[in-house]
């Protein structure tokens, strides 16, 4: 596997070694071992999987706050999404920076997303399939989000109409939050 640093401290993309034959392919996605020799040292508890039958339906910009923050290992496994990163860490010399990435079932690349940020994803393609690996459950209580469309973030987002669903739809600004976030890393 490949790891490459994003431009984001702690953000990663990784590229699985994809073995190809006239059968299909095999790749490994995941090995503890290898990712924290790599310096992603997340243990998951959770796996999630969405579908996304239309092309054009963004998901987010969602967080969890302490102590129920969440780490995520991203992969998308049918279709491509244009993928989303926002620092939120307070603190943080990158704070309310963004970062995109395209992923696709046919490059297979995933994404790590550390602790402390606003994730979100546009699909590219209609029957987008998204598999991500998270290293905390998910807690109604602590569960949070930031507009798609936040226009002090400015993400240059593939779509001018997004297909969302009422709860992103209802998302506050970064601006609206009274008091600064606390998403540092937590064990």
């Amino acid at each position: 596997m490949k790891f490459i640093k994003a431009s984001i401290p702690d953000v990663v993309v990784i590229e699985p070694r994809v073995f190809e034959d006239e059968r299909g392919f095999f790749l490994e996605s995941y090995s503890r071992k290898v990712f924290a020799d790599n310096g992603v040292d997340a243990e998951f508890v959770q796996d999630n999987h969405s579908l996304s039958v239309q092309k054009g339906v963004v998901r987010g910009l969602h967080f969890q706050t302490p102590p129920a923050t969440q780490a995520k290992l991203l992969r998308v496994t049918a279709g491509a999404v244009w993928d989303v990163v926002v620092d939120l860490r307070s603190g943080s010399p990158t704070y309310g920076q963004w970062e995109g990435f395209e992923l696709t079932a046919t490059d297979k690349r995933m994404i790590f997303v550390p602790r402390g940020f606003a994730h979100g994803f546009c699909t590219l393609a209609p029957n987008t399939e998204v598999i991500y690996k998270v290293d905390n459950l998910y807690s109604k209580e602590h569960d949070g989000g930031v507009r798609w469309d936040d226009p002090d973030l400015g993400i240059s987002w593939p779509i001018d109409e997004p297909i969302l669903s009422a709860k992103d739809r209802a998302l506050p600004l970064l601006a609206d939050f009274s008091s600064p976030f606390q998403l540092h890393p937590t064990a």
